[in-house]
């Protein structure tokens, strides 16, 4: 009979479906397993069903950058208006799988928005049905430029509810529906849906791909519209034929660039690489900063961060705007502030470069939108695995080994557990940043309980948690505490060291350390008495650890010479009286001593501490 775990492992390399996976540990106990061989074979089962849970989730999100990048070739080749429009409601369809998408113009003269293209539809009624400004969904999108969500149209009392929306709507049978603008600059110039006939819920994520996907297409659809005007021009005013060749070679030169910056986001490039392919075609220096003002990319010699007035007017506007010497352009996905673009050394910035700097900010923000996306995916499986380690290290250690090289983390090798307080911070802005610190050194971070835990490679615990704290309170902007323990290798070590950081972090509070690291080593006694959870035991093996063993192998006395030699005032007399041996046997154990402890333990802090230990020794025996 096939082993259970190895048939898991069979399904799974066969990309199996969960209800494949759920049915081994029935046909396990059915076939008489029991005890520990079926507790094994369902975790196992657990285990294949979490992984093939985090397969599908990946492949989802590939199959929507897979979407966006076939958006982004389709919409930089169109020409035709009539061939943008249908690529944006065919693409809208494909990227968040609804059953209907379709896509309204406005029309400034009407007061209204009427119904231009779309995909899935069957009702010849709702293909042809137009939409007052205000007036059902669609029509509230057109007027307040923002987007709208709802799982069941008809009880969403948010809409003005007319006959002729209402019955096109039920006509095409939609229930939840999801709407975006399409915006230039200020203006709204139609609304994208993506509709199903059944309810569901549009999540924050799903409305800020279906926004940067019609601000793109918005841009895309103003080039078609663009190039259509200078084909008339080129008709109509044959006395103008010098004006209008700059204006279209301008043009191409816009389309070259925004052909190459597609690409450039299709072929995996990151934020330097776009950065300076702009600051190549535009002539100037390029500066990317994200939400925070954090500097992402620098290409040439800018002017420091962009003011934040600046910032706020572009994306109020949808424009660069000038500052003194500098063009500043906000990058942003639907409502989302994702960051800013400057350009500097081009103060006389013409329509067709600046509408180049502004497409630019455009595929700045779809590079953010997709590298958020791919750093969110990698930071839940390190998170999961953080707590895997600390809450079930003795579950399956190999599985856990495995699962760390998989993202690149060697657990076989000393790490330092680091866990950090943020205090004022938001633990959300906490992780994000330790996040980031533990993917640039191959590590591991996670929340955990109060706090976010850390698991960095080195065996210098001192240094890691004055680092760490320096770096994440820098990230944060607040003072962040870190108390450090280990260093643990291997699985099963690492609660061991999870629990000594957390109980010097807890002394380096109360001690009032804040915005600091700190170490076992670095508190000494003190972290015995002001733990949260005192290790008084740890504390005792860690000072007087060579005398113990050494009195252990060889049957000496020297830990009790000690003591006598402490209780008698440090007289030799009184000590070899009290241990009734010669003096001369007082001193020869207490040069012993001083070998196994270092010339240092008759200092004033190192004689505190042993006497300490000596006293807890008799204590807890």
């Amino acid at each position: 009979m096939t082993d259970p775990v190895e048939h898991l492992l069979e399904l799974l390399a066969q990309d199996a479906g969960s209800e494949r996976l759920a049915q081994v540990l029935p046909a396990a106990r059915a076939a008489g397993a029991g005890g520990a061989d079926l507790d094994r074979v369902e975790r196992a089962t657990e285990l294949a069903l979490r992984i093939r849970r985090t397969l599908t989730e990946h492949r989802r999100r590939e199959a929507e950058l897979e979407a966006l990048f076939d958006t982004a070739s389709d919409l930089a080749g169109a020409r035709d208006p009539d061939a943008v429009l249908k690529s944006i409601v065919r693409r809208a369809r494909l990227l968040l799988g609804t059953d209907v998408a379709y896509l309204s113009m406005n029309e400034p003269a009407a007061h209204g928005t009427s119904m231009r293209v779309t995909d899935g539809s069957v009702s010849a009624l709702f293909q042809e049905v137009r939409l007052g400004m205000g007036e059902g969904l669609g029509g509230l999108v057109a007027q307040t430029a923002r987007p709208y969500a709802t799982a069941d149209y008809f009880a969403d009392l948010r809409f003005d509810h007319t006959t002729p929306i209402d019955t096109a709507v039920k006509d095409e049978g939609l229930v939840a529906i999801l709407g975006v603008p399409l915006t230039l600059g200020s203006r709204v110039i139609g609304v994208l849906y993506a509709a199903n006939r059944t309810t569901r819920r549009f999540p924050p994520d799903e409305v800020a791909l279906l926004s940067s996907l019609a601000d793109h297409a918005a841009i895309a659809l103003d080039t078609a519209h663009l190039l259509e005007e200078t084909r008339v021009a080129l008709r109509e005013r044959n006395e103008a034929n010098e004006v209008i060749h700059a204006h279209s070679e301008a043009m191409r030169r816009a389309e070259e660039a925004h052909d190459r910056l597609a690409d450039l986001v299709l072929r995996g490039a990151d934020v330097p690489e776009v950065a300076a392919a702009v600051a190549k075609v535009l002539g100037g220096a390029i500066a990317v900063h994200d939400s925070d003002l954090g500097e992402l990319a620098r290409i040439g010699a800018t002017t420091g961060t962009p003011a934040r007035s600046a910032v706020s007017s572009s994306r109020t506007t949808g424009r660069a705007v000038a500052q003194d010497d500098t063009w500043v352009c906000a990058v942003v996905a639907g409502r989302e502030l994702l960051g800013s673009i400057t350009l500097t050394g081009r103060p006389d910035l013409a329509d067709a470069d600046r509408r180049l700097f502004e497409r630019a900010s455009v595929v700045t923000a779809l590079l953010l939108l997709l590298r958020r996306s791919v750093a969110e995916a990698e930071n839940k499986v390190r998170g999961e695995l953080i707590t895997d380690l600390l809450t079930a290290p003795d579950r399956d250690p190999a599985a856990l080994t495995a699962r760390a090289r998989r993202i690149g983390v060697e657990l076989g090798v000393p790490h330092v557990v680091l866990v950090a307080d943020g205090a004022s911070a938001p633990r959300e802005r906490l992780l994000a940043a330790a996040a980031h610190l533990a993917s640039a050194g191959r590590g591991l971070a996670g929340a955990h309980g109060e706090h976010v835990v850390l698991l960095l490679p080195g065996k210098e615990i001192a240094s890691a948690a004055t680092d760490t704290a320096r770096v994440l309170g820098k990230a944060v902007g607040a003072p962040v505490t870190v108390g450090a323990g280990g260093p643990a290798t291997g699985p099963d070590r690492v609660v061991e060291a999870h629990a000594e950081a957390a109980r010097c972090l807890s002394a380096l509070l109360v001690l009032g350390r804040r915005g600091q690291g700190g170490t076992p080593a670095d508190l000494g006694f003190v972290g015995v008495l002001l733990g949260e959870r005192a290790d008084v035991a740890g504390y005792v093996r860690t000072t007087l650890g060579p005398l113990l063993d050494y009195d252990a192998s060889r049957g000496t006395e020297l830990v009790r010479t000690l003591s006598a030699y402490f209780a008698c005032g440090a007289n030799l007399s009184r000590a070899k009286d009290e241990l009734h041996v010669h003096v001369n046997t007082v001193v020869q154990r207490l040069d012993r001593v001083g070998t196994l402890l270092g010339e240092d333990w008759v200092g004033p802090e190192r004689v505190l501490e042993v006497q300490l230990a000596l006293r807890l020794l008799r204590l807890v025996g």
